[in-house]
C-alpha cells in the first residue's frame, strides 16, 4: 500500500515498538492513532510525533469498541491495525499465579482479538485493509518461566492464521511479526544503557513498515527478526 494513504491504529503505541512504528508511519506520510492505558505517556508521544492519542484498555470490550470508533472518526477511516499491546509475567509452573496468568491472556490474546474484531468489521465494510499482529520468537518456542507470556504468543499465532484464512476474501491482509529480545521498557527493562548488539524497537518498526508498503496484491505472512550476534 501507499503509506501516505495509511490510516493506522497502533495499540500499545506510547512506548517501545508501538512508538517507533508510529514514528515511521507518520514520517512516511500516513495518519496514526496510538492507544494505551497511560494518558500522560500517550499525550507526550502524540505531541512529539503528531498523531492522535486515545486512552483505552484493550482487555475491556467497551473500551475497545470506543477505541476503534474514535480512531475511525479521528483518522477519517481505518485501513491498518498494528496489534501491539502486550505485557509479560514470568514464573515457573509450580509458582504460577492464576490471576496474573489470566491478566496476561486478557491483554495479549483477548485484547488482540477484540481490537482486531472491531477493526476487521470496519475494513470489510470499506474495501479491505491490513492487520499486523506483533508476536514474539516466544510464539514458536517455550522457555523456563514463560508459561504465561509464551502461551499468549502461541495463541496469537493461532489467531493470526485463522483471521488470515477468514479475511483474505475481503482483501484484508493479516500478518505477524515475531521479534526476538528487543531493548524497550517492556518488563521494566533499564533503558539507561543501550546494548549495541541487541535489537532496538526501530528495527522492528522497519520490518513492519516494509510489510505494509508491499503492494496490496501480495503480503508477507510472517517475519521473524533476530539480532545478528547478541552479547
Amino acid at each position: 500500500m501507499d503509506l501516505k494513504n495509511a490510516k493506522t491504529l497502533i495499540t500499545g503505541g506510547g512506548t517501545g515498538i508501538g512508538l517507533e512504528t508510529a514514528r515511521a508511519l507518520v514520517a512516511a506520510g500516513g495518519r496514526v492513532a496510538i492507544c494505551g492505558r497511560r494518558a500522560d505517556v500517550l499525550a507526550k508521544a502524540a505531541e512529539e510525533l503528531g498523531c492522535v492519542p486515545i486512552t483505552a484498555d484493550v482487555s475491556k470490550e467497551a473500551d475497545v469498541v470506543r477505541l476503534v470508533a474514535t480512531a475511525v472518526e479521528e483518522l477519517g477511516g481505518l485501513n491498518v491495525l498494528i496489534n501491539n499491546a502486550a505485557f509479560g509475567y514470568r514464573a515457573p509452573l509450580v509458582e504460577l499465579d492464576r490471576e496474573r496468568f489470566e491478566e496476561v491472556h486478557s491483554t495479549n490474546v483477548v485484547g488482540a482479538m477484540l481490537v482486531a474484531r472491531e477493526a476487521a468489521r470496519h475494513m470489510i465494510a470499506h474495501g479491505g485493509g491490513t492487520i499486523v499482529n506483533v508476536g514474539s520468537t516466544a510464539a514458536g518456542k517455550g522457555y523456563p518461566g514463560g508459561s504465561a507470556y509464551a502461551s499468549s504468543k502461541f495463541a496469537l499465532t493461532g489467531l493470526t492464521e485463522c483471521w488470515r484464512a477468514e479475511l483474505r476474501p475481503h482483501d484484508v491482509r493479516v500478518m505477524q511479526v515475531n521479534p526476538s529480545e528487543v531493548q524497550t521498557p517492556f518488563g521494566g527493562r533499564d533503558m539507561s544503557v543501550e546494548n549495541p548488539t541487541k535489537l532496538r524497537a526501530r528495527e522492528v518498526a522497519h520490518v513492519i513498515e516494509g510489510m505494509l508498503a508491499m503492494d496490496d496484491r501480495g503480503f508477507i505472512t510472517d517475519a521473524t527478526i533476530w539480532a545478528t550476534n547478541p552479547k
